[in-house]
């Protein structure tokens, strides 16, 4: 009879480790959907705050109640001020309003004033020569954004490439003509960082 007890007692022990085990698994799941749903949250308010700083002052009310990552209708994060000279530039060339976003952003940080050493100018950043030749005047925000995105659609047009056409804006087409998407690794570097904005945007409008 006492072998019995010995026996019931090592069988009630180990049920109880076994209770004691599944109720800690349980525990530790749940601490980690916790944690994942933290981090969730603080991804998508950097989101946030990065495309409120993109799109100024004015659009962060918007981007704020608005953005829905999952969402292909969410507003591009240009400047209001800017916003019209995109969307028209986008409607009349086909140019994805989002590619053409990202361009600017990494051109110019949506700065109409932006000259580089080279003497491109303004928001999307135009040889004087190029827009020369597109008959517009790279001095004027409008007509920069619509000369940039007519060239755009031009070398999209020739390479039917999104990252060969994004090359030659950045390098030149001789360059891409001679060396391939990739003449140079600043070029390399241009191009995957317009593509990733570009895939950040998504389809927005």
């Amino acid at each position: 009879m006492e072998g019995s007890y010995v026996e019931l007692d090592l069988r009630a022990a180990r049920a109880q480790r076994r209770s004691q085990l599944r109720r800690e698994q349980v525990r530790k799941r749940v601490r980690t959907r916790r944690r994942l749903r933290r981090v969730s949250a603080s991804a998508l308010a950097v989101g946030v705050v990065a495309l409120a700083a993109v799109a100024g002052p004015k659009a962060t009310s918007s981007i704020g109640h608005g953005f829905d990552p999952v969402s292909a209708a969410r507003p591009c994060p240009v400047p209001s001020a800017l916003r019209p000279a995109f969307v028209q530039a986008a409607k009349e060339t086909g140019v994805q309003l989002g590619l053409l976003t990202a361009v600017a952003h990494v051109e110019s940080r949506f700065d109409p004033h932006a000259r580089s050493g080279a003497g491109a100018v303004g928001l999307l950043q135009l040889m004087p020569t190029t827009a020369a030749a597109l008959h517009y005047d790279p001095e004027d925000t409008a007509a920069n954004v619509m000369a940039g995105a007519l060239y755009l659609r031009q070398l999209l047009d020739r390479y039917g490439s999104t990252p060969r056409a994004l090359a030659a804006y950045n390098a030149g087409p001789t360059a891409v003509d001679l060396h391939g998407a990739e003449p140079t690794a600043e070029t390399t570097a241009y191009v995957a960082q317009v593509r990733a904005l570009q895939q950040a945007y998504g389809n927005c409008g």
